[in-house]
Parts: C-alpha cells; sequence; structure tokens
C-alpha cells in the first residue's frame, strides 16, 4: 500500500501560484482595455465598445461566418432595421472601408466600435449556439440555386443578361448580390466556362468566355464591383479586407442536386481587383468519349488501349485543349466495381464517382511526384497524374506502367511526336519506354459552326491549294479523304460563320477536338533506342494510317462541321 505525501507549503505555494497568475491575466486584460478605451477616438476615431457584460445579438453574428469574423478580427453584436454594430481589433481606415462595402453589399449600414481580443473573444463564443454559422442557408452567405433557376429561364443570351442587369442596376430595391445571380445563371444558362471583372479607370468589363474565346457582355459600375467583389469573397472564402494580394478560393452552387463548382482568382491592379470565376459543371464531362470529334479508326484504337490492363497513354496539348475533359471520358469508359482507380490532380476540377481522387498541395509537399508514390501503395489498377513535369515523375510513371499499372497522364509537348524525345529529355531510358508505353495522344478544341446559321461558300484560291496539298499528302500515306465521307473531286466547298440568335450572334455553337495519336507498334518500337527526332517519329508514323491533327481538322473543314478559320487558329497548314 502505498503512502500519500502532504507538503503543506508546497500545496500553499501552487495555490499562490495559481492566484498570481489569475491576477496578472486580469491585470493584463484590464490593460489592454484601458489601451483600447485610449486610443479608439484618438487615434481611429471610433468609440470602444467592451463585449463582456453585453448581449450578443445571433443575427447580427449571422452576417459573416465564424471562420470569416476570427480572420478578420471582428464581431457584429448588434443588429436594429439596417444597421448593425461591429466590432473591430484594429479599425485601421482601409479595413473599415472593405468591411463598409461588404455590410452594404448584404443590405446593412454599419457602425465600427474599437474592441479588445479578450472582448472579441466572448462574442466568437456565441456561434457555437447557431445551427448555420459555418454554413448559412439563408442566403446570406449562399447562392441560392432556386433562385438561379428562375433567373435562368429568361436568360437565353447575352442580350438577355445585359438587359437583366441593367433592370436591376435601374430598381435600387434590388441588392447588387442579384447582379452576381444573374451574372452567374446567364453563364451557366448559355454554357460559358469563365466570368471575368475586370476594372478600368472609370468602368468595369464584365466579359465571358464562351466555347474558348472572350465576349464582352456589359459595363457595370465601379462601386457595384466593390460589393460584387466583397460578396465573391465571402462566398469563396477569402480575406475580405484584403485587396493587396492575389487570392484563389472556391465555393459550389446546387442545381437540381448537382453540383456546380466555381473556381475563383482575384488578382489586384492599378483600379482594382481583377476577379475571373471559372465554372466547373459536371455536364461538361459528360460528353461521352464518341461524342467528343474523334474519328471512328482512331476511337477504336483509343478504346483498344485503355482497356488494356497496364502501358502508359499520355495527352499533350496546351493550356484549355480539353485533355482534363479527354482522360475524365477514358476514365469513366473503363471505371468498374472491379478495379481501383487513383488520380492526383492540380486541382481536382470534377468530382467523379467510385475514383478516388487527390489533389497537390505544394505547401504541404504533396506534388505530383509523393502523389504518385503514394498511389501506388494503395495497390491501385489505373492511375492518372494530372501532369508529368520532372524526371523523377517520369521515371516512375513509366515504371509503374511496367509492373501491372495502366497509367494516364499529360505532357508539355506541342504534337503527339514530341512525346517520345521529351520523355528522353526526362532521362527516361529509352529501352524501358519501348515496353511502357502504349498511346501519345494530341488534340485541340475548334468551334462548332452554328447549324442554324452556317453559310455554305466556295474556298479561295490559297485555301484551296493548302487543303488539296494536305488532302494530296494523306492520301500518299494511305489515307484518302473519301474514306471520310469527302469528295474532292470538284470544286472545294466549306462553310463560315454567319450568327444569329441561336449562338448569341458569334456562329458558333459548341465545341469539339481535332486528335492526332501514335500508337506503339513494331515500327515506332524499332526507333526509340535509337533516341529519334520529332521529324523522324512523324515520319514513321505517317504510315499508321491515322490522320493528324492538320488532316483531321481539314476533314472537318470539308464537313461542314467547324470552318477552315478556326482549323487554322490552332494549327499550322504549312507545316511540313
Amino acid at each position: 500500500m502505498g503512502v500519500m505525501l502532504y507538503n503543506k507549503h508546497t500545496m500553499t505555494l501552487k495555490f499562490d501560484d495559481e492566484k498570481e497568475e489569475k491576477e496578472l491575466y486580469d491585470l493584463r486584460k484590464q490593460e489592454e482595455e484601458d489601451l483600447v478605451n485610449a486610443l479608439a477616438e484618438s487615434k481611429y476615431g471610433v468609440p470602444a465598445v467592451n463585449l463582456m457584460g453585453m448581449p450578443i445579438d445571433n443575427d447580427a453574428l449571422r452576417s459573416i461566418i465564424e471562420k470569416d469574423a476570427i480572420s478578420e478580427e471582428i464581431a457584429p453584436f448588434k443588429v436594429v432595421g439596417k444597421d448593425i454594430h461591429v466590432a473591430v481589433r484594429s479599425p485601421q481606415p482601409e479595413k473599415l472601408a472593405s468591411l463598409t462595402e461588404y455590410f452594404k453589399s448584404h443590405g446593412f449600414i454599419p457602425h465600427f466600435y474599437m474592441a479588445s481580443l479578450a472582448s472579441l473573444n466572448k462574442a466568437w463564443d456565441r456561434y457555437k449556439e447557431i445551427s448555420y454559422a459555418s454554413e448559412s442557408k439563408s442566403g446570406s452567405i449562399a447562392v441560392s440555386g432556386d433562385a438561379l433557376k428562375k433567373i435562368m429561364v429568361d436568360l437565353k443570351n447575352m442580350d438577355d443578361i445585359k438587359r437583366a442587369i441593367v433592370e436591376v442596376e435601374k430598381d435600387k430595391a434590388h441588392t447588387t448580390s442579384h447582379i452576381l445571380e444573374i451574372a452567374l445563371a446567364g453563364a451557366i444558362a448559355i454554357n460559358a466556362s469563365d466570368l471575368h471583372f475586370e476594372p478600368e479607370e472609370n468602368t468595369v468589363r464584365l466579359r465571358f468566355r464562351l466555347d474558348g474565346i472572350l465576349h464582352e457582355v456589359m459595363e457595370i459600375a465601379p462601386e457595384i464591383h466593390r460589393f460584387i467583389n466583397s460578396r465573391i469573397k465571402l462566398l469563396s472564402g477569402l480575406k475580405i479586407t484584403s485587396s493587396s494580394i492575389a487570392q484563389d478560393g472556391r465555393f459550389s452552387i446546387f442545381l437540381d442536386d448537382e453540383e456546380i463548382s466555381l473556381r475563383v482568382s482575384l488578382i489586384p491592379g492599378a483600379y482594382g481587383e481583377s476577379i475571373v470565376m471559372r465554372i466547373l459543371n459536371p455536364k461538361s464531362i459528360q460528353v461521352k468519349l464518341e461524342d467528343m470529334g474523334i474519328e471512328e479508326g482512331l476511337y477504336e484504337i483509343f478504346m483498344k488501349e485503355i482497356k488494356k490492363p497496364n502501358g502508359m497513354i499520355l495527352l499533350t496539348g496546351p493550356t484549355g485543349s480539353g485533355k482534363t475533359t479527354t482522360l475524365y471520358s477514358f476514365l469513366q469508359k473503363i471505371y468498374s466495381t472491379e478495379i481501383k482507380i487513383i488520380t492526383i490532380e492540380d486541382p481536382i476540377e470534377y468530382h467523379l464517382p467510385g475514383i478516388t481522387q487527390t489533389q497537390t498541395d505544394s505547401e504541404k509537399g504533396y506534388t505530383f511526384l509523393e502523389g504518385l508514390r503514394s498511389a501506388l501503395r494503395q495497390d491501385p489498377d489505373v492511375i492518372m497524374v494530372g501532369e508529368i513535369r520532372d524526371s523523377e515523375t517520369a521515371k516512375i510513371a513509366v515504371e509503374s506502367a511496367l509492373t501491372g499499372h495502366l497509367v494516364f497522364s499529360t505532357l508539355h509537348t506541342n504534337n503527339a511526336a514530341g512525346v517520345i524525345p521529351r520523355l528522353i529529355d526526362l532521362d527516361v531510358n529509352p529501352k524501358i519506354l519501348v515496353s511502357a508505353l502504349s498511346l501519345s495522344i494530341a488534340q485541340r478544341l475548334v468551334r462548332k459552326l452554328c447549324p442554324h446559321c452556317k453559310k455554305e461558300e466556295t474556298a479561295t484560291p490559297e485555301q484551296e491549294k493548302v487543303i488539296r496539298t494536305i488532302s494530296e499528302n494523306a492520301k500518299a500515306h494511305n489515307k484518302d479523304f473519301s474514306k471520310y465521307g469527302v469528295d474532292m473531286s470538284g470544286p472545294i466547298k466549306i462553310y463560315g460563320a454567319v450568327g444569329c440568335g441561336e449562338c448569341n450572334n458569334t456562329g458558333y455553337k459548341g465545341r469539339l477536338g481535332i486528335f492526332e495519336a501514335i500508337h506503339s507498334d513494331a515500327s515506332i518500337e524499332a526507333i526509340i533506342p535509337k533516341n529519334p527526332s520529332e521529324r523522324e517519329i512523324k515520319e514513321v508514323a505517317a504510315n499508321q494510317g491515322s490522320l493528324d491533327m492538320k488532316e483531321d481538322g481539314i476533314v472537318k473543314v470539308l464537313k461542314g462541321i467547324t470552318s477552315y478559320d478556326e482549323v487554322g487558329s490552332v494549327v499550322d497548314f504549312y507545316e511540313e
């Protein structure tokens, strides 16, 4: 049995220490309150407030979510009608100006007070009592999907969007939040991929990216833009009072039980913050692989290669060329409950059911390389690496393809022939590459001519010369255009863009891909160990029977699917 020792002196000392610590804490707290009282009026021109003995209004707290209140060191504590009273730890003029814009954009007239940190902590503790403090469903910090649906009914084109915003600007009863809702609803309704708010000296331009091209919708007043800016920051979880740094965020809207994500980017400019919102609509990846503009013979090759249990399939093309959509389409084609698919992305643009998706985080050291290493420990059958950027990632990806995994990834090259030299430049052993690489794909996106207004026209002499040269070169490699439903016997007929109400007067509606691919047959495998140039690879691949991007583009021009100029904007017709 143990003996309990009792030391009266020790116990007394401990008690005295605790008492002393409390007294010291109370003294420091009082000193902070005294400092607030001294500086509030004299330095900042606002009254002081001590929230310790005051009731905190939950409705006031609901005006801003908890994490933003703590981040900005503020606490709304009372609301009477439109008047809202806000405690601020550091009421700098710039900060108060931003906060004023934010609260005004939400229909409030703010009144500011200086408060101590201890005082603010008391208010923040009340967030625990608010059921929807972190994620409001009242509409104060969310965009209602139902509201957007109602708005979308009347928005068929950019002219409709402009008219709707102009009407709201006239009606002072509406808040500027409604303007943002119209812009978002309109962008989704006409399938825009991005919204741009671009401040200039005396105005702010609102532009939409539609089918890869930016179109100006209208100009809005700078004061409206400031309110929209504050609301977007709040929705995206960004610092609402910071305007001198670049910020990135994200929020979601639910339409018909479907989540539409919006990726937000803000950068400071000479006349205010430029805002770009990328719309990540799941419907944009629901395009079937067979509807993406892939020629029938090439489609069969794709299907054969993606169903293999191992190997490497690489896509190349510039930003915005549709690589991610194609990769997702591949994954959706091969998905089954019998295989495990893991992706490493930067960022995750769309969520795919049944697939394990991870996002890189450079700040935490989770790069494509680390992601790939981690994924291999998860017993995967299929791995998608967003991009191969360095030698180590390239080597591990190749080794993975050799050890029973099917690997999808992207690489920065201009065409399919450039994939092999690029991998060799990244120190991949050519002898190993022979066995690992299954398929190299290059793609571009072109706009489709609007079927309602496209107009048949005779090709110019220069256009006809280019088309016939490309056709003859293809024929020399057993790729006669007649195989693809194109008649080259008479005058060359092509189609041009006109513009109508159905296509926002652009002449184009929707996009599709033009493709080229090189599969690793015996002829390609024979030259890889020799460290071949792009030209050498092109010469060998030309006899595989698949169209290159130039040829694929011209076939689509002759079929009236797209225009000559559109294909010419993404490929070099004169390249040998």
